[in-house]
């Protein structure tokens, strides 16, 4: 529990991977001898040759472009490209680079190549690279779809919230865990300021993810939570609060996933009793246990685009924040949003609020992460 997810976030700094072609190494575990070679993906097309072995054509004139449309490459100037792609990336000496017949491209001043990579019979799917037509550089540019608001992203409709309407100006959607001690320390310290702070500027919705790996009773909670928050919200939210609060005496002294359950329902029927709900419905509800629901949540929310893999998250109009983080960090996160939609920030909070002294060799708390995330 509090782990830290060190592989998912030291990943995005493999310098070449991500700044020549930006997508992840994904089911090449039998390709042992290539390292870092995190552009190899979609293994199983057919396999390809190697670089090209066509007779050199003569030099070009003075000012006729070296690469150009529809003209293989010369010998020279592809070994020039594979060697690059194989000292940057590191491939091992008996992997087979394919390089294709240059085309034109949407970039001026450049053609665009496509390489694969073949070993031991399987082959990549071909990846787009840009040459210059001068054969002086070799470029490769990600094109990333910008058309939908990145709130849009993160579905937060028919899910319980706080603060502000459903089209208030900044959405924040907070990925909760109930076992979690630092999803706790973000419900007991960091929305209640947001809150305080920006009153109907923000909405705070909350979405399923227990991490039942580490976390036994976390996916009970959640479920209790939903069986609740379908009949009454105040009760919901009650709820949560309660048990984030009281997390470490929820598996009584017995600390055993049964007592948990079991002091979760109670606690869900107490508090339905408050609202004055259907108690049969609810305890249905409670007995069934169907998490159907929460697990579709955290299968979303590993998915593309979100890509969780830990707990808490927050994606501030579809700005993505990892664990607890300062909430300067998250005031200005929401400042430069509500600028966005052309509203004014609130004035600060005075710093005490703001900044509470540090304890000693204190930490920023880490996210409780997902095993082998």
């Amino acid at each position: 529990m509090g782990r830290m997810a060190p592989t998912a976030r030291q990943s995005r700094k493999l310098s070449f991977v991500r700044e020549i072609i930006g997508i992840v190494l994904k089911g090449v575990r039998t390709l042992r001898k290539l390292v870092l070679l995190g552009w190899l993906v979609a293994l199983g097309c057919p396999a390809q040759t190697s670089v090209q072995t066509d007779v050199a054509t003569p030099s070009p004139a003075a000012g006729v472009p070296v690469i150009r449309p529809g003209v293989k490459l010369t010998p020279e100037m592809a070994r020039r490209i594979e060697v690059m792609i194989r000292n940057k990336a590191q491939v091992a000496v008996d992997a087979v680079i394919a390089i294709g017949v240059p085309a034109q491209s949407d970039v001026s001043g450049y053609d665009q190549i496509l390489v694969t990579l073949t070993v031991n019979g399987n082959t990549s799917r071909p990846l787009p690279f840009l040459v210059s037509t001068d054969g002086k550089t070799l470029a490769q540019f990600n094109k990333f779809d910008i058309s939908q608001d990145p709130r849009e992203m993160v579905p937060s409709a028919g899910r319980p919230a706080r603060g502000g309407p459903e089209n208030a100006p900044v959405i924040i959607v907070g990925y909760d865990d109930l076992e979690c001690p630092f999803c706790a320390k973000m419900n007991a310290e960091i929305f209640p300021a947001l809150l305080d702070r920006y009153k109907d500027q923000v909405r705070v919705v909350y979405r399923d993810f227990p991490l039942s790996e580490i976390h036994p009773w976390a996916m009970h909670a959640a479920v209790d939570a939903n069986c609740l928050g379908s009949v009454s919200t105040v009760g919901y939210w009650n709820y949560i609060d309660y048990v984030h609060a009281h997390a470490d005496d929820i598996a009584g002294t017995e600390k055993t996933e049964a007592k948990a359950d079991q002091t979760l329902d109670q606690l869900v029927l107490q508090e339905g009793a408050r609202e004055k709900v259907d108690a049969a419905g609810l305890a249905a509800c409670v007995q069934k246990q169907d998490d159907t629901k929460m697990k579709a949540s955290v299968e979303q929310a590993e998915a593309d685009p979100l890509r969780l893999n830990s707990a808490p998250t927050l994606f501030i109009n579809g700005e993505k924040v990892d664990g607890v983080v300062p909430i300067e960090t998250i005031y200005r996160i929401i400042d430069e949003a509500l600028i966005a939609a052309g509203q004014t920030p609130p004035p600060l909070p005075p710093p005490s609020v703001t900044s509470p002294p540090a304890a000693p060799d204190s930490q920023p708390a880490p996210v409780a992460a997902k095993p082998g995330s």
